[in-house]
């Protein structure tokens, strides 16, 4: 609820829903884990929650990052392994939560998601890139755009999408680590895993038309919403 860029942005109304319901609601469709909870330091998406019938869970309001608070969440919850889907993604695809738990069962510690990155995207330090192993393991994230195009270019540029999957094991260890260099340099919480030796398996998915950072993309989803449900 304190976003500095949208104060309240979970709960703004798109389409007659705020937003955190959609995103619940994509979660369930995605039929890809046992349990569905909204981790949250704020009393209002509590009771938001619980009014259109899910499930919220009140959390701290000191982590560093999205990966501490639903590690939290792990410590009261066990379970073998757990997804974390991010709360102002209300265009999300079911397809995609489904495709990072499959790679997450498949025997990853941590697995995340990527698409093309599009070319008037890339100097946008909004938009994450990550570079990839020939076997699709993430060598590194930044938000600049990489691979550095020296030469001609071979190599493609790929765009983050921001869904992971953890083991319990790597999840919990996550918070004891504390944020590190180049976490806290690039602002980006997924470099912890890397920089303590954790690997993180990267996976085709379909990215959604737009995240909701501002009230300017609020209202750009909403528009998107009416259009598609008058269909």
């Amino acid at each position: 609820m304190a976003s500095t860029r949208f104060p309240g942005k979970p709960l703004v109304d798109l389409s007659g829903k705020p937003m955190i319901q959609w995103v619940y609601e994509a979660a369930l469709a995605a039929e890809a884990t046992d349990r569905v909870l909204v981790a949250t330091p704020d009393r209002e998406i509590v009771e938001a929650v619980s009014a259109f019938g899910g499930e919220a869970v009140l959390t701290r309001s000191d982590h560093p990052s999205g990966t501490d608070r639903i590690a939290e969440v792990a410590g009261r919850f066990e379970f073998d392994g757990y997804l974390n889907i991010q709360g102002d993604e209300p265009l999300i695809r079911p397809s995609a939560i489904r495709a990072v738990a499959e790679g997450l069962r498949s025997g990853a510690a941590v697995c995340s998601g990527f698409c093309e990155c599009p070319p008037e995207e890339e100097p946008n330090p909004a938009v994450v890139k990550v570079a990839l192993a020939l076997d699709s393991r993430a060598l590194y994230f930044s938000r600049h755009a990489i691979p550095y195009a020296r030469n001609e270019r071979a190599a493609p540029v790929w765009k983050h999408v921001g869904i992971y999957g953890y083991s319990r094991e790597a999840l919990l260890a996550f918070p004891r680590w504390g944020p590190s260099p180049l976490e806290s340099t690039e602002g980006l919480e997924q470099l912890r895993f890397l920089e303590h030796g954790f690997h993180i398996r990267m996976v085709p998915v379909e990215a959604s038309e737009s995240a909701v950072d501002t009230p300017e993309q609020a209202e750009a989803v909403r528009r998107w919403l009416e259009v598609t449900h008058r269909r």
